[in-house]
């Protein structure tokens, strides 16, 4: 689209970032502010402008789009069908995003963001991908920044759901961060996407992740922060979701415990509480698909579940020869249609 390549134009302008980019256009018309750039000088620092009347920014985005293409990556822009509706509705959307997998028009409506700390402990990452796989169970996409920790764990625990998860990079798509996270990217992007707004070639440089955070935050309805100190990236995510009016959700935990500060405070603040999927979809007033929770699902793990007895996650694994992120997913489902309870403890008991 024409369009597309323009915003993308606009966007590779030096020294010109999305909020400088959106004020430009809401004083003139997209074509008119390339063809004349020298009349917003106002509003374009002098490198801006001087690539713009050169053309050295145009040739940049004619090579980005072969680069691109190259590379199996789509370009969308704002205003296309299946850019993300809901983040193009806030503050200062990126103008283009860089998409390698596919895009799902309208998602933002059944889409929530789950983050969390780098450092996060076993228990932690374990919550955090039973808590994306009932999510992904109940039908909605979960959207998390790929990083180490509670991210790559919700990633992981709609993958186990076989749902739809999306990635969002702070680095360009070709400089996949952190490394060792590259073969979930290529898994999440067969079903799901992995974007960036950053350009080809783009490093994970520090001041890049604010901007990435912003768009996990408006990408759907809310936040749940699963871990976080208190100093955590994911509690500068959570700001950005109130600013936008998206809703905050975190996971309590012992004051004691260095890795809840943040999500403790959040709660403090009123964030809503999350222990699980459902609570999750009671704060947005999401139900969940019919077959979730009117039908229990065909699975030969209940045969395994005594009524009444509560077993650990670890003893009903070893009873059905199932790895525990497989299994956790699989009691999720359960636990929506109402099959199974959890108890306190990490305890599961057939219903």
């Amino acid at each position: 689209m024409a369009r597309t390549f323009d915003l993308l134009t606009l966007a590779l302008v030096p020294a010109l970032v999305p909020r400088a980019v959106w004020a430009l256009l809401a004083r003139a018309d997209l074509v008119e502010v390339l063809a004349h750039p020298e009349e917003h000088g106002d509003l374009l620092p002098r490198a801006a402008l001087e690539s713009l009347r050169t053309g050295a920014t145009q040739r940049r985005a004619e090579e980005e789009v072969r680069r691109a293409r190259a590379l199996g990556i789509r370009i969308v822009g704002r205003g296309e069908t299946d850019y993300p509706t809901w983040l193009g509705w806030t503050f200062d959307p990126p103008p283009v995003l860089f998409v390698r997998g596919r895009l799902v028009a309208g998602e933002g409506e059944r889409a929530v963001s789950v983050v969390g700390a780098r450092a996060a402990t076993a228990v932690g990452k374990a919550f955090a991908r039973e808590l994306a796989a009932g999510l992904a169970g109940a039908g909605l996409a979960v959207v998390s920044g790929l990083a180490r920790g509670i991210d790559a764990a919700a990633h992981e625990g709609v993958l186990d759901a076989r749902g739809r998860t999306v990635a969002v990079l702070g680095s360009g798509l070709d400089r996949l961060y952190p490394p060792e996270n590259a073969a979930l990217a290529g898994l999440i992007a067969r079903e799901g996407a992995v974007v960036s707004e950053f350009p080809l070639g783009t490093g994970p440089w520090k001041a890049n992740f604010p901007r990435r955070n912003r768009v996990i935050a408006g990408w759907g309805r809310g936040v749940v922060v699963v871990e976080a100190g208190a100093r955590s990236g994911a509690l500068g995510t959570a700001r950005l979701a109130l600013d936008e009016g998206r809703e905050v959700m975190a996971v309590p935990g012992h004051p004691s415990f260095p890795g809840a500060a943040g999500t403790n405070a959040l709660l403090r603040d009123g964030a809503a509480v999350v222990r699980d999927a459902r609570d999750v979809l009671d704060e947005l007033r999401i139900e969940a698909p019919r077959s979730a929770t009117s039908k229990v699902p065909e699975d030969d793990l209940l045969a395994r579940l005594p009524r009444g007895v509560p077993m650990g996650v670890d003893e009903i694994a070893a009873r059905c020869g199932q790895a525990v992120p497989e299994l956790l997913a699989r009691l999720s489902a359960l636990e929506l249609a109402s099959a199974v309870r959890r108890l306190p403890g990490a305890l599961f008991v057939r219903s």
